[in-house]
């Protein structure tokens, strides 16, 4: 069977997720058990898998799929206790003090206090955290949607506790990785494409904000001005600076793991005080006015509260939990993660049977997960039931204690899980198939003769044929691929599970330098955040305007498009500069 025909044949179960949820406004928790089925018929009938080799590797994903339902579970049940306990009301309360010019607000709380929700939650809990926060401060439902869901994007790469880069990247490529024989293995690999990631995605961070403030003032502001969001450029220039300064030293002195909370973290303890300075803050006040005016279109079951919010704590103990938070991962994975990492695994080995030398022709199936470097057990879980304790304490909100803020948050965060559950570990086990496809079965005595014939895995499949017609020019496009990942799993993690191997492949057939080329990957799945399905919905469902989300796809497109264009021109730069990456 010939390479492009394969490479079709690869791309169905992804085309398939495609018309489901596009086309058919599928949700992903019903598209992606069928796009699995359908990769794992292909896995059996064209690449001649056993079905017992493809029900051990759809384990395998499930498995895997849980330590990050962990990590979903954690950050969903933190944020919804301090919904609970008054937290986020008093988080509120403060933030409206700050500044009264919206443009200002857009970019704290949109751009800077995401960045940070996303480097500690990620998993879509940035935009469905920081809109309703707009939302109540007088921003238009539709302009804090299109605001937050933009600015979602150049954290993701680094995004909750680095899960992107180090499991997303690190399981796609550690096979090839080790095999070969790259200095310093996987770790050292993820660090250096987290490094070049962050160099690609830095014009962006300075770009963006402008973009987006001239989007949401020209539809939804009063004088339908772009103009109007320029004005702010100076503030627009400091705060990016305050974030991609501390960004850039972390990524390359620490790691992917806390350089967007980190940088979310000292870019807001730098930006509030110069906010309230007035300082690069524009002398004419910026407001969308009030909900009555608004139109139609821009809001749905909810325009806005007329109530203020109060204040039920001190400022400084509705941000505790994430001081604690930041805190705690950055004591543990800088100076003593050897105490934990390794020490409780929970997994199976040899998964039905196939162990590294159950045969020649197949790889051993296991998975573990590291249960207390999982973030979502340590510090979220642990930390969510100390704020539920100590909030319950403090809260002047009516009836809240440690009992009604457990019950509460925890019956939500649980009910919140059924449909990222079955979609996550629907894509995962995909991914796991599309991994071990590459293992066809051969008898040990042809491979011992050298007569045996392999066919290349789906990845691998897709890369030879892309190769052929776009190699020439592959850094213009792998940020896209990255992109069209996140788009339909809904997780930039996901994508770089599903594309990591395959960009690998790429940078192996053209020749360009792998690190960048897995970086234009990693930087694809974060601005895919823009554009994806599950984070669109979420918004909707938190602002009260379902129905809305391709009228949000429309307006996201157009950043998603120029932030791939400028994805590419640094990529060509660093590859010309740079054409065998670096080792640090």
């Amino acid at each position: 069977m010939s390479i492009p025909v394969l490479a079709l044949i690869a791309f169905l179960p992804i085309l398939v997720a495609l018309i489901l949820m596009v086309g058919m406004r599928m949700g992903a928790a019903k598209a992606m058990p069928i796009a699995w089925l359908v990769c794992a018929v292909s896995a059996v009938c064209v690449w001649g898998l056993p079905v017992n080799y493809v029900a051990a590797l759809s384990i395998q994903g499930v498995i895997s799929a849980c330590g990050v339902l962990l990590i979903v579970f954690g950050a969903i049940l933190l944020l919804q206790t301090l919904q609970v306990s008054g937290g986020m009301e008093t988080i509120q309360y403060g933030m409206q003090r700050v500044s009264k010019d919206m443009r200002v607000q857009i970019i704290i709380i949109g751009m800077l206090f995401a960045a940070f929700v996303e480097g500690a939650a990620g998993f879509g809990t940035p935009s469905a955290l920081a809109a309703p926060l707009l939302l109540s401060l007088g921003v238009p439902p539709m302009a804090a949607a299109v605001a937050c869901l933009c600015f979602n994007s150049f954290p993701v790469t680094n995004g909750p506790v680095g899960v992107p880069t180090v499991v997303g990247v690190g399981s796609a490529v550690k096979g090839v990785v080790e095999a070969a024989g790259y200095p310093g293995g996987v770790d050292q690999f993820c660090f250096n494409m987290a490094n070049w990631a962050d160099f690609i995605h830095a014009p962006m961070v300075f770009i963006l904000p402008l973009i987006v403030l001239g989007m949401v003032t020209w539809l939804y502001g009063p004088n339908k001005s772009f103009a109007d969001g320029l004005k702010a450029w100076p503030f627009c220039l400091i705060a990016s600076v305050c974030f991609e300064i501390p960004v850039q030293i972390i990524s390359l002195f620490i790691g992917p793991e806390l350089p967007s909370m980190l940088g979310g973290l000292i870019a807001l303890g730098l930006i509030i005080p110069i906010a309230k300075a007035g300082i690069g803050v524009p002398k004419e006040v910026f407001v969308f006015g009030k909900p009555d005016t608004w139109e139609p279109e821009w809001y749905g079951d909810v325009k806005g509260s007329d109530k203020q919010p109060e204040m039920r704590m001190s400022i400084f103990m509705a941000w505790l939990p994430y001081i604690l938070i930041g805190g705690f991962l950055a004591i543990t994975r800088i100076w003593c993660g050897s105490m934990m990492k390794g020490k409780v695994m929970i997994g199976l080995s040899g998964i039905l049977g196939f162990t590294a030398d159950s045969a020649v022709k197949f790889k051993g199936v296991n998975e573990f997960i590291d249960v207390l470097w999982n973030p979502g057990v340590l510090p979220f879980i642990v930390i969510a039931i100390l704020t539920a304790m100590i909030h319950g304490a403090v809260s002047t909100k009516p009836g809240v204690n440690f009992a009604s803020i457990s019950a509460q948050a925890w019956t939500s965060a649980l009910k919140m899980m059924k449909n990222p559950a079955i979609s996550l570990c629907a894509s995962v086990a995909l991914v796991k198939i599309f991994q071990g496809s590459g293992f066809n079965p051969a008898t040990a005595a042809e491979v011992q003769a050298g007569t045996a014939s392999f066919l290349p895995s789906m990845p691998m499949s897709m890369a030879i044929a892309l190769s052929e017609y776009l190699g020439g020019v592959w850094y213009a496009f792998a940020s896209y691929i990255g992109g069209l990942g996140a788009f339909i799993t809904g997780s930039c993690t996901v994508s770089n599970m599903l594309f990591g191997l395959f960009q690998w492949n790429m940078a192996v057939e053209t020749g360009f330098s792998k690190e960048i080329i897995v970086a234009l990957q990693g930087v694809g799945g974060a601005m895919g955040n823009m554009i994806c399905i599950h984070n669109i919905v979420a918004v909707c469902a938190v602002l009260g305007i379902s129905n809305r989300e391709g009228y949000i796809l429309k307006r996201t497109f157009i950043p998603f498009v120029i932030y791939g264009i400028v994805a590419g021109i640094m990529g060509a730069f660093f590859i010309s500069a740079y054409p065998n990456g670096f080792i640090m």
